[in-house]
């Protein structure tokens, strides 16, 4: 890049004639400047003043580059030599979602310009016990479903939707309920099998044997369409290297749902992780889907009580429970 001065080429100065003491200063001397408003040079080596570097050179936009200049506080401030002004905070996307849901806190209900079908604008509630408050979980309306989802599917989609939630919110409980009073009482329940656990389950609750105030309830809870679970992914893998077995498609969907367990030695937070298939559907053309739900591997306890629930059953089948303790088995329908 070449040198750009305003000025002219800088003639050769020429000695000045010698003045006597205490004469003024000619007024056309270039040493006949203010000493209020800046020093003096040297006069015998004058420096042509340099002008402001265009803001388009790439020399000046780093006070390191040697090419950099100050702004001058005498003079008055422009655009290129102000001071760059303090950076605003920008509102992230992340802080506008509600940490509950992560979904948006305030969503219009209102019609949309191309809507054509009338859907419902009141929130039902569901069976899952908030977390944060007393009550339960209420369920976000038709009409906030028409962005992504054609308005003729929205009420199955959604009814759908409900359904797979209430499921899960069962599978939960059934661990909770296994799992909330220690290892030593899980072990108990779990080494008859699933299908002993399952019926044990259930007579607790069509018998009323269920302490309301030990219930687990729901935190918050995360969608996370876009991340594989390290389970999915090993299922990928095996289908890969043995697709006769285990080829199947990846989970559509996938939820980190937080739950407070309450324990005899206080509540705690376990994370649930919800992997969502397909199946091939019915005969009657119904869809089918299988949701993997179990608790995530946070913490030793967790990988114990799923070593649990997979060993029990496990051991049960394999050891012949059924005839070796046919009092404990599950009644067949």
């Amino acid at each position: 890049m070449g040198w750009f001065w305003a000025d002219s080429q800088p003639k050769v100065p020429v000695a000045p004639h010698p003045t006597a003491p205490g004469a003024a200063i000619p007024p056309g001397c270039p040493m006949h400047e203010s000493q209020q408003s800046k020093p003096s040079l040297p006069a015998a080596a004058p420096v042509p003043e340099k002008t402001e570097i265009p803001s388009s050179c790439p020399m000046k936009k780093s006070a390191d580059s040697p090419f950099y200049s100050a702004p001058n506080s005498s003079t008055p401030e422009t655009p290129q030599s102000a001071p760059p002004a303090a950076p605003q905070k920008s509102t992230s996307t992340l802080s506008k979602l509600n940490p509950l849901n992560y979904m948006f806190a305030s969503i219009s209900q209102e019609r949309a310009p191309n809507q054509t079908v009338d859907l419902g604008v009141d929130r039902e509630v569901s069976s899952i016990p908030r977390g944060d408050a007393e009550g339960n979980r209420s369920i976000p309306p038709r009409s906030r479903c028409h962005t992504d989802t054609p308005q003729d599917a929205v009420e199955s989609m959604v009814a759908v939707h409900n359904f797979l939630n209430e499921g899960a919110w069962d599978e939960i409980i059934g661990w909770e309920r296994t799992f909330a009073k220690g290892l030593g009482a899980g072990w108990d329940r779990c080494r008859r099998g699933e299908e002993n656990l399952a019926f044990n389950l259930m007579k607790e609750d069509a018998l009323g044997q269920v302490d309301e105030s030990t219930e687990p309830r729901l935190i918050r809870f995360q969608g996370r369409p876009q991340e594989l679970s390290p389970k999915a992914q090993f299922y990928q893998l095996l289908g890969r290297v043995y697709p006769s077995m285990f080829e199947t498609s990846p989970p559509f969907d996938r939820h980190d749902w937080f739950v407070q367990r309450r324990t005899p030695s206080g509540s705690k937070e376990v994370r649930y992780v919800i992997d969502y298939y397909s199946a091939p559907p019915e005969p009657n053309g119904e869809p089918v889907f299988y949701l993997d739900i179990r608790p995530a591997l946070d913490t030793p306890t967790a990988a114990v009580e799923r070593l649990m629930r997979w060993g029990g059953d496990v051991w049960w089948k394999a050891s012949g429970g059924v005839v070796r303790e046919p009092g404990h088995a599950h009644p067949q329908a």
